[in-house]
């Protein structure tokens, strides 16, 4: 099995049309479970004002692939999974041409010789994407497993790349739990099951605390 491109967006239905307060949404996904944690990648900040490069990170393993692995065995879905990944991780020499048409790249432009008609320039669809406020994701489907295997996903147009990209938004197909990870904070919000979020804060290869999506979270400034 491995991970395809999403055309039809309806499975992050929950997500646009929810009417949560953006910075909420993007942080800790759809409202709606029973109990919500950070996975933190950062310790927290400890004074008004600091900033990231002020602290190193700590981390007994990489901390996505150990959550993923543990909510695994807490879905009835691992092999059908939604995964959000944010635009802004193309690589900059994938060179939208416009919102409906093609991609092109530098080696095909250059193949026009002078005295000659350019060359002619093979179209890719313009992948769709889910939107909300400030944010758009390419959508894809599959095994959790798969996760972060965009680029051999079925259906993925090879002139954008999106090498070590993280999800945004990563969520089972019967919505057992969602996990949150927008680029701006140093955490990634996690909502599920109480039984879930009590093992993962219990887990000591994750640096993962409870938490309260409808109050302010500690950031980096």
């Amino acid at each position: 099995m491995t991970l395809s491109l999403c055309r039809d967006l309806s499975a992050a239905d929950w997500i646009t049309g929810s009417d949560l307060p953006w910075q909420r949404l993007v942080g800790f996904g759809p409202a709606g479970f029973d109990a919500y944690a950070r996975l933190r990648f950062l310790p927290d900040p400890v004074r008004p004002g600091q900033s990231e490069n002020d602290v190193e990170p700590d981390w007994p393993t990489e901390p996505l692939p150990r959550l993923f692995e543990m909510l695994a065995d807490h879905t009835a879905t691992p092999d059908d999974c939604y995964f959000c990944v944010w635009d802004g991780y193309a690589d900059d020499d994938a060179i939208a041409v416009d919102d409906t048409a093609v991609y092109l790249d530098d080696d095909t432009a250059s193949e026009a010789q002078p005295g000659l008609a350019p060359a002619p320039v093979p179209s890719v669809p313009h992948p769709p994407k889910v939107a909300v406020p400030e944010r758009a994701y390419w959508l894809f489907r599959g095994p959790l497993a798969d996760v972060g295997t965009w680029d051999t996903a079925q259906g993925w147009p090879g002139e954008i790349r999106l090498h070590q990209a993280e999800p945004a938004f990563v969520w089972p197909a019967d919505h057992a739990w969602c996990v949150a990870n927008d680029v701006d904070p140093h955490w990634a919000g996690i909502g599920g099951t109480a039984a879930l979020i009590t093992q993962l804060t219990a887990d000591p290869l994750l640096d993962v605390v409870l938490a309260d999506p409808t109050t302010e979270q500690p950031f980096y400034r």
